[in-house]
Formats: C-alpha cells, structure tokens, sequence
C-alpha cells in the first residue's frame, strides 16, 4: 500500500485537513479492509477498479467512482476488487458544510456521488479534469480553484458550531457540551439542530470519535498500556475505553493490534 498525504493551500487551510493518495495494487489474497470513523467528511475520486462496501456479512455495495463520504457513527467493511488508486479530500468537521447548501445530517453513514450535491454540469467538468490530470498536484491545484470558487459562494458556520468544533478538536473530544456552553442550557437545542445540519452527527457524537482516535494513535505509535492510554485520552477508565473501541470499531483494542482486516485504518492511523 502506498498512501501519500498532502497539505492545503492557506486559504483553505480552516475548512481542508489534507489531501490524500492511496494506491493497493491488486492481489487475490487482499482481505477486506475496515474503515474507522474518523469525524471528517471525504470526497474522494477513484480512478482504478470497483470498491465494495460491505451492508451486511456478505451483501454490499459498490462505490460510486467520485463521490461524498459522509460523516459514519460506525465502522465499516471495504473490499477492492481490482487496483486501487485513489485521490481525496478530507474536510474538518466544519469544513464541508461551506460547499454546499444541503443539510450534513442526510449525508450520514452513506455514500452518495458528487452530481447528488453539485449538479450534473459541474460534477462532469470537475470529473473529467480531475480523472484527465497528469499528476496528484495537479488534480491538487484543480480541486482547490472549484473549491475557492464555491467558497465565495457559500455561506458561514453558524458561530456556536464553529466554538464547539474547535473546542473538541483541541481538547481530542475530551470536553463536554455543558462546559462549552458554560451550562447555558438555552442554547443547547440550537446547537444540537445547527450541530447536526453542518456537521452531520451530534456534538456528543463527534466528541467520542474524537476522543477515540486519539486513543487509537497512542495504541497504534506508543508502546503504553491500556490504563495508560485510558487515562490520556480523559476516559473515566480502562473499562469505559474498551466499551467506546468496541462500540465504533467492533473489536477491542488487543484484538485490533495485528489484524489483517485492519491493515488499512492502521496505516491511515500511523
């Protein structure tokens, strides 16, 4: 597997996390692959074979070849049926809702391609010059001139939304909405309803992904404990941890470390 990340232009800086490449040449004993959730909406373009994702043991879908991954509440199976060759965007939690005009929260846990939110016109012309581009820098240059063109089209993140991202990206999702709102409970339900329409999923929701990636890393790039991690990721405890790792990733953490159908979320991860 050969996966590449890239940064953004300034001006974008707020709203992109990076950029990323993927390419997994195809091979008959490749296991299918989980996919954590990671808080972040991705619009990813796949100019190689097929991608499966899995909706039960055996019954799945396949991917649409440009498309919008919205924000997941949980993991997921994915499985190449040929080569892979990837190009993506990954926006900050707040960062998509400033593209487009439709509510986050109708995007949840699907896939949906790129013509559903851009329009037929548009979606082909960004398609086809992203697919014809000779290089990833290119294809770079070429989705950051259509994203600063809607940019100024777009309107803003509602103010509260914008607070409450913030605040749980720099504390790993450790804080809770009744310190971020300072218990002024009247605002609770307007950033639940503004929370859910330019986000996706819940405060709550993104805090425990949030907090659980950070956990993830540590399990993934420091040779700690359980305990350990638990406690510097702000878990209430060990127990609570493992409940959360279960809970989106559907293993625990020991059974996670070596396996072979988390190759690719490892690899993201480190």
């Amino acid at each position: 597997m050969n996966y590449q990340t890239y940064q953004p232009h300034a001006d974008l800086s707020a709203l992109v996390k990076f950029y990323w490449t993927l390419e997994v040449p195809y091979d008959p004993n490749n296991q299918k692959q989980k996919i954590i959730p990671d808080g972040c909406i991705e619009m990813t373009f796949n100019f190689k074979d097929d991608i499966k994702r899995y909706v039960s043991e055996k019954d799945f879908i396949i991917h649409p070849n440009s498309m919008i991954m919205g924000q997941r509440t949980k993991s997921y199976f994915i499985e190449p049926t040929g080569d892979v060759d990837s190009f993506a965007i990954c926006f900050y939690p707040y960062g998509f809702a400033n593209f487009v005009c439709v509510s986050l929260e109708s995007l949840v846990d699907i896939e949906v391609p790129i013509e559903r939110l851009f329009g037929d016109e548009t979606a082909k012309s960004l398609k086809q010059k992203i697919f014809e581009a000779s290089s990833t820098l290119k294809r770079i240059e070429i989705i950051e001139t259509f994203l600063l063109d809607r940019l100024h089209q777009s309107t803003t993140i509602e103010n509260l939304v914008k607070t409450t991202v913030d605040t749980l990206l720099a504390t790993n999702g450790s804080t809770s909405i009744h310190q971020i709102l300072k218990d002024d409970l009247s605002k609770r339900r307007q950033l639940e309803r503004n929370f859910r329409k330019q986000i996706g999923i819940s405060p709550k929701q993104l805090g425990k992904v949030l907090r659980l990636q950070t956990a993830l890393k540590m399990l993934l790039n420091e040779e700690k404990n359980l305990t350990n991690i638990a406690y510097e990721s702000e878990y209430f405890d060990q127990a609570h941890f493992i409940k959360d790792f279960k809970e989106f990733i559907g293993t625990t953490p020991k059974d996670f470390l070596g396996n072979e159908h988390m190759a690719l979320s490892t690899l993201f991860y480190k």
